[in-house]
C-alpha cells in the first residue's frame, strides 16, 4: 500500500438533507467526543429553505460544508467522501450520536491496523426509546439483503454510516453505486471492496445511536436489493443457480422489475469489470 499511515487523521464525511435539528444534535454529539478529529465535512443534500439554517448550525461548531449533488443519499455521500482530506474516512448520518468514548474507538482501532475497513455496531432509538441493538454491522447475503459477519475480523460488513475508510478506497476511484436512492447498494459495496483485497473488521464494543423513525426501520427498495443480490451471485460469489433463486422473489413481487432487469443486469456487469482489479 501506498500510504504508511504513521500518521493518521480520522475525518467525518457527514451527510445531512433538511434537518438542521438534527444535524445540531450530532454535532454536539461529536463535539462532546474526548478525541478529536481532523475535519467534519457536512455535505448538504438539502432543500432551498433549509439550506441557511443548515450552514449556521455547521458553522456553529466550525463544521465545513459542502453543496450536495441532490441526486440521492450515496451521490452525497461520496461527494462527502471526496471532500475529506484525511488519512481515514468516518461516515456519519445526521439521525445519529456517538456514545462517549466512541471516537477514541476508533482512532483505536486506525492505530491498530489502518489498512482495513473498520466497521460498528448500532442501538436504534425509536420515538426517544431504545427500539434494537446489534453488536456489530452486517454484510451482504446472497438474497441482496444483510446478514450477520461470520468473522469479525475478516468480512464483507458495511454500517451505512458508521464505517472507516483509508482515503485510498475513494483514491483509486471506488464509489458507493448511486444509482439507488435507497436500500442494499451500500451492502454491495462492502463486497465489491472485499472482493479487491479490502478486508473489513468489527471495532469491538463500538457503536453508534441512530434516532430512527419507523418508516425509515422498515422500508425496502427492491431495485437495490435485486441489485445486490445478482452483484453477489454472479460477480462477488458466481452461481447461477442462486442468481435465479434470490431473483424470482423480487421479480414475484414487483413484476415490473422484469423490465428493469436488463439495465440492473449491465450495471452490475459494467461496475464489477471497470473498477481496480487489486488493493494495494
Amino acid at each position: 500500500m501506498a500510504g504508511t499511515y504513521q500518521m493518521s487523521a480520522l475525518s467525518i464525511a457527514l451527510v445531512t438533507r433538511n434537518r438542521p435539528a438534527s444535524l445540531r444534535r450530532c454535532l454536539a454529539s461529536l463535539r462532546a467526543q474526548d478525541a478529536p478529529v481532523w475535519e467534519v465535512v457536512v455535505a448538504d443534500d438539502s432543500d432551498a429553505e433549509h439550506a441557511e439554517q443548515t450552514r449556521a448550525v455547521a458553522a456553529e461548531f466550525s463544521a465545513q460544508v459542502i453543496t450536495g449533488p441532490k441526486r440521492g443519499l450515496y451521490a452525497n455521500r461520496n461527494a462527502a467522501a471526496r471532500a475529506c482530506t484525511g488519512t481515514h474516512i468516518r461516515t456519519m448520518d445526521d439521525d445519529h450520536t456517538l456514545p462517549p468514548g466512541h471516537i477514541a474507538q476508533c482512532l483505536a482501532a486506525i492505530a491498530h491496523d489502518p489498512r482495513v475497513i473498520w466497521t460498528c455496531g448500532e442501538r436504534s432509538i425509536l420515538n426517544g426509546q431504545p427500539f434494537d441493538f446489534t453488536a456489530t454491522a452486517a454484510q451482504l447475503h446472497p438474497s441482496g439483503v444483510a446478514c450477520a459477519v461470520s468473522d469479525v475480523d475478516d468480512n464483507w460488513a458495511i454500517a451505512d454510516g458508521a464505517t472507516i475508510y483509508p482515503q485510498e478506497i475513494f483514491q483509486r476511484g471506488f464509489r458507493f453505486i448511486e444509482n439507488f436512492t435507497y436500500g442494499s447498494s451500500y451492502l454491495e459495496f462492502g463486497a465489491l471492496l472485499y472482493s479487491r483485497g479490502w478486508r473489513g473488521r468489527c471495532i469491538a464494543g463500538a457503536h453508534i445511536e441512530h434516532h430512527a423513525d419507523s418508516a425509515t426501520l422498515t422500508r425496502r427498495a427492491s431495485p437495490s436489493g435485486l441489485y445486490a443480490s445478482l452483484c453477489y451471485n454472479l460477480h462477488f460469489r458466481p452461481n447461477l443457480l442462486k442468481a435465479s433463486r434470490y431473483a424470482l422473489p423480487y421479480l414475484l413481487r414487483d413484476p415490473r422489475l422484469l423490465f428493469r432487469l436488463p439495465a440492473i443486469l449491465q450495471r452490475a456487469k459494467t461496475r464489477w469489470a471497470a473498477l481496480p482489479s487489486s488493493s494495494p
